[in-house]
Formats: C-alpha cells, structure tokens, sequence
C-alpha cells in the first residue's frame, strides 16, 4: 500500500498530488496558472478549483500573461458568467491587472520564477512537518513573499495563498515524512 500525504486521498486529488504537488516549477506560465489557482482557491477548498483547471486554462488562455494582460472590462464581464470557473469578479479581475505585473517583470528582464524563488533562495526547502495538524498556513519566507509580491502590484496574494503556491510550485517540501512522494520530489 501506498502511503501519501492525507489530504491526498480523495480520488480527485490523488492524481494532482502524485504528479505535481511540490514539484518544482520554474516557468512563468505555469507559475502564473498556480498563483491564479490559488488566488480563486480563497475562501474555497482546493477540490472546488482542481475541478474547475480545465475551464481556468481555457477562459485564461492557457495564462499567457500577454494575452490575459489585453483583457478588457467586456471580456471580465464575460468571465463573471463563465461557469467553467469562480464567478468572483475581483477574483478574475486580479488574473488581469497579475498578468499585467508579470509583463512588466519581464520588460525590466525579470521574472516572475525570479522573484518567487528569490524568497528560499533559489531551491526547494525541506519541511518535516510531524503531523497535518503542525503544517503552518503560512510562514514568515510566505509572509515576505505576500508583501513584496502586494508592493509589485499583485492581487489576491496573501500569506496563506503564498505559501499554498510554494507548496504547489516546489519551493517547499511539504509532502508528510511517510508520503512516497517526499524522497521523489527532493531528488
């Protein structure tokens, strides 16, 4: 029998953990999809926007930043009656003016892997967490994250939602001592 971390074992979400949770990522679109994700994931369960991937990708144009960042009021009050995502129109507004912060990273020759990494270094940090009950929701690298990322412009990028997305994207190890996947995604 596999041993995986708990939250993981919800047939719906085994997939998502077993392949990509805490793999490191270090392309800009992608980052950009998981910070969205995470974004809507406020308030919500992760189960709730995983179902809802498919139609994120597809109202955000497979989140290139440069297409999303040419959105218009229209296109967001298109977005508002997309049910194929979370109808919070701040939520969706925030995707806009985030893909707009992230182009301009890029014209000053940033990015946004650069600016995410620079809070752990620039490599994935080891957690050994005892139980599900001691994982923080947060942690003073996501706390600073949160703040610089607010005073770059970015929305919906608070520290719960911050350390979420260094979870998501790698730049923490958060998978439980005994998960299969700990020992993988360290290598």
């Amino acid at each position: 029998m596999v041993t995986r971390c708990s939250w993981a074992e919800h047939d719906e979400l085994r997939a998502y953990h077993d392949e990509e949770w805490g793999v490191p990522v270090h392309d800009d679109v992608a980052l950009f999809e998981l910070l969205t994700l995470e974004g809507a994931q406020a308030g919500l369960s992760w189960l709730i926007v995983l179902r809802r991937r498919a139609g994120y990708r597809a109202a955000f144009a497979g989140f290139d930043p440069a297409a999303v960042a040419r959105f218009g009021p229209g296109d967001v009050d298109r977005l508002v009656d997309d049910e194929g995502i979370i109808r919070h129109r701040g939520k969706i507004e925030s995707v806009v003016s985030n893909a707009e912060v992230i182009l301009g990273l890029q014209r000053q020759g940033g990015s946004l892997d650069e600016l995410l990494w620079s809070f752990v270094g620039g490599r994935p940090q080891m957690r050994a967490w005892s139980s599900d009950s001691t994982l923080p929701s947060s942690t003073p690298e996501a706390a600073a994250m949160s703040k610089e990322l607010k005073r770059q412009g970015f929305r919906f990028v608070g520290p719960t939602t911050c350390y979420a997305l260094m979870q998501a994207a790698g730049l923490v190890n958060d998978h439980h001592p005994t998960c299969f996947r700990r020992d993988e995604v360290d290598r």
